[in-house]
């Protein structure tokens, strides 16, 4: 796949007041804001009820995601369902997505291998991401990895260090006025801002690498575990 030092950005192709998230996953069909469009099947928006508590963002879609339209359905997506289970938290309570919308990967014979997303990738994918915030109600935000840390904290922020702790939301991103905008209902009226923090682990695709995984997963599951004692407080 070609390089690129520079990308348009997913700006022109978020609808303005836009008030649901069907109405903003039709337009993220059609955008090219970056050129990993070109060679991929689709793009793979978030899925999940918009007043879900909880909000996961990943990385990118992986194959399988790209090839069915839906994020998390993968290998990677399997590790997070179990652990998900593991720490006491249900599906229902989840909305998933990804910092980038599109599958970066390079062909090597007839397999497409994931390649990591660049930051001009997620400065162009970030749009989607801030309009999908102003329409999400989550309690806590959970960032699944260094992508989606940098897209969210910024390029300084280290999950390895910083990981399983619940920071304060907004005020932890890199941005903190993109998010401060209280999410609007359907009717078009803008409902109160609840307290919300967010906390960052591991992706789970770094338990299927890890040398001992048990180790690694036992971690994602820690971390996921004070996710769900936050809601139940």
């Amino acid at each position: 796949m070609a390089q690129t030092r520079t990308a348009p950005g997913a700006q022109e192709f978020v609808p303005p007041g836009v008030r649901s998230l069907t109405a903003l996953r039709e337009a993220a069909a059609s955008c090219r804001g970056c050129e990993l469009y070109a060679d991929t099947t689709q793009t793979v928006f978030g899925r999940g009820a918009a007043r879900a508590p909880v909000v996961m963002i990943g990385e990118q879609p992986g194959d399988v995601e790209d090839r069915e339209g839906v994020p998390f359905v993968g290998p990677a997506g399997k590790v997070l369902r179990r652990a998900v289970d593991d720490a006491g938290l249900e599906p229902r309570q989840l909305y998933l997505s990804n910092a980038v919308k599109h599958f970066r990967h390079t062909v090597r014979g007839k397999r497409r291998l994931h390649q990591t997303p660049d930051q001009v990738h997620i400065v162009a994918c970030r749009p989607w991401l801030v309009a999908e915030f102003a329409l999400l109600r989550p309690r806590v935000i959970v960032v699944l990895g260094a992508i989606a840390a940098k897209a969210l904290l910024g390029p300084s922020f280290r999950v390895t260090r910083e990981r399983g702790v619940l920071l304060p939301w907004p005020e932890s991103a890199q941005r903190p006025a993109d998010f401060t905008r209280p999410p609007a209902a359907a009717n078009g009226r803008v409902g109160p801002v609840e307290p919300t923090r967010l906390l960052a682990t591991i992706h789970p695709s770094a338990v299927l690498r890890a040398d001992d995984r048990e180790e690694a997963y036992a971690g994602l599951v820690a971390d996921l575990t004070v996710v769900a004692r936050a809601l139940a407080a």
